[in-house]
């Protein structure tokens, strides 16, 4: 393979470091820069760390579509803040990250990193739109960079992929215990294969995106299940089927369940509603004038050692493109 493509998973990130960094870390004009400068120095870290060749933030351009929603009416609910009829419905954020957010994405894109979103679409199906193309580039030509996407969300489990080179630096535990996931991570922790990852969350649900599960199946039944039947098709088979094995409850269960569960898997899986142009990946260089447009939004909002040590970090990437 050729390189490293890193996907990162902008929003969990800035999320991440509003709360990382105090909000009293503010600009010259008095407005909090706590979330920017976090993420600029979490970026720093990623790139020294894992060095990767490539780099994308993958952005909520609708953190809550409407055809989830239609699926699923409880899916992501208790995160509205304000409903938009007709519109992207306002997600809960906090007030000192709010203005923060249009500053991140300006700057993004002066350091000359990729910011890609989707119409309808939140960041995780850019991300499965990304993985998966570079996994199929892969499995054509061998010649396509390994992935490692960024995330503090498991539902990302399911692109994991050792044969592509797809796997997880997962920021769940914090900046400092960065954990890798790959294939053998997934079943050590869930005794299933990341390709059964997103039946897997619709029988068990998921209360951080509003998902309710199956009543009364959690996550050691819904594995027993997938590992005896493979898949959520074969499961639904199963528990129609009074000649297969399987305890009553659990049949009277899956039955009651039955509509859900086909509305949630798709909900759940990522990517595969979304169609993106190709995406220059590299970083791109810094002529005199980005420089002093990087500079400019630095000092405009007192940036100081983050945005050097960002930019320092991005350097070696810049030379890949060139």
């Amino acid at each position: 393979m050729a390189g490293r493509l890193m996907l990162l998973d902008t929003a969990s990130l800035y999320f991440r470091a509003f709360y990382g960094v105090p909000e009293g870390v503010k600009s010259p004009d008095g407005m909090p820069v706590n979330g920017i400068r976090g993420l600029l120095d979490i970026i720093a870290k990623l790139v020294t760390q894992f060095e990767p060749t490539e780099l994308v933030a993958c952005w909520d351009d609708d953190w809550r579509p409407a055809w989830r929603v239609e699926k699923i009416p409880s899916y992501k609910q208790h995160r509205v803040e304000r409903a938009v009829p007709g519109g992207v419905d306002v997600e809960e954020t906090p007030a000192g990250l709010v203005p923060q957010i249009p500053v991140i994405r300006e700057l993004l894109g002066a350091l000359g990193i990729a910011v890609v979103g989707a119409v309808q679409a939140e960041a995780d199906d850019v991300i499965g739109c990304l993985a998966r193309r570079a996994a199929h580039v892969t499995s054509v030509s061998h010649e396509a960079p390994a992935v490692d996407v960024v995330t503090g969300d498991r539902d990302l489990f399911q692109l994991v992929d050792d044969a592509a080179g797809i796997r997880i630096i997962y920021t769940a535990r914090g900046m400092s215990k960065l954990e890798l996931v790959t294939d053998a991570v997934v079943e050590a922790k869930y005794g299933i294969s990341p390709q059964q990852y997103a039946a897997f969350a619709a029988l068990r649900g998921d209360p951080s995106d509003g998902l309710p599960g199956v009543a009364g199946i959690g996550e050691k039944s819904a594995a027993g299940l997938l590992r005896e039947f493979g898949d959520l098709d074969g499961i639904l088979a199963a528990a129609a089927d009074p000649s297969t094995p399987m305890a009553a409850g659990i049949r009277a269960k899956l039955a009651a369940a039955s509509d859900y569960l086909e509305r949630a898997v798709p909900v759940i899986a990522v990517g595969e509603r979304v169609e993106l142009p190709e995406v220059d990946a590299t970083v791109a260089p810094l002529d005199a004038a980005a420089q002093a447009s990087v500079r400019s939004i630095g000092e405009r909002y007192g940036l100081g050692g983050a945005l050097d040590r960002a930019l320092k970090a991005l350097t070696p990437l810049r030379a890949v493109g060139q």
